[in-house]
């Protein structure tokens, strides 16, 4: 296993936002045991993770019969710095650098500028992707042909 690796936690938090963001479009909230199964995770890890993106004010839940969960703002609005730091709190590199840098060796160590620059990349990084930019396509109703379409060009140019 590597060092440097995203938690589970973190991943499922996205799998869920982007999901609660490929619904956004359709207005239709889903519940946690949709999500967990078609994003395959584990149920009741989902619910402790919802309940921590509802706390941050990513989700809510949308009460009735075709109640459950869905984005509390558009998935433009939400970046992966939003739900990675929802879930785990803010984002450290390493421990001399984030919001809180915490070494006994700060300003005299060689590594420091490498870890100052990958914090600023991954943080540009987290920052400016929004869950918009990974969600699936949408593909225009009015830009797919229709099924008969190319059959019809096709009996044209054998004419």
């Amino acid at each position: 296993m590597s060092i440097m690796q995203v938690s589970r936690k973190i991943d499922y938090a996205l799998r869920a936002v982007i999901h609660l963001a490929n619904e956004e479009a359709n207005d239709r909230a889903c519940s946690v045991a949709e999500i967990a199964e078609r994003e395959r995770v584990p149920r009741q890890f989902l619910e402790k993770i919802v309940q921590m993106l509802i706390h941050d004010g990513l989700v809510r839940s949308r009460r009735g019969p075709h109640g459950g969960y869905v984005l509390a703002r558009p998935a433009e609005q939400v970046t992966f710095r939003h739900v990675i730091e929802a879930v785990e709190g803010p984002i450290s590199l390493n421990v001399c650098v984030g919001e809180h840098a915490d070494c006994s060796l700060l300003g005299t160590c060689g590594m420091e500028r490498v870890w100052r620059e990958g914090q600023r990349r991954v943080m540009e990084l987290f920052e400016n992707t929004t869950i918009a930019d990974v969600r699936k396509p949408r593909v225009p109703r009015a830009a797919t042909p229709p099924l008969n379409a190319s059959v019809a060009g096709a009996s044209k140019a054998q004419l």
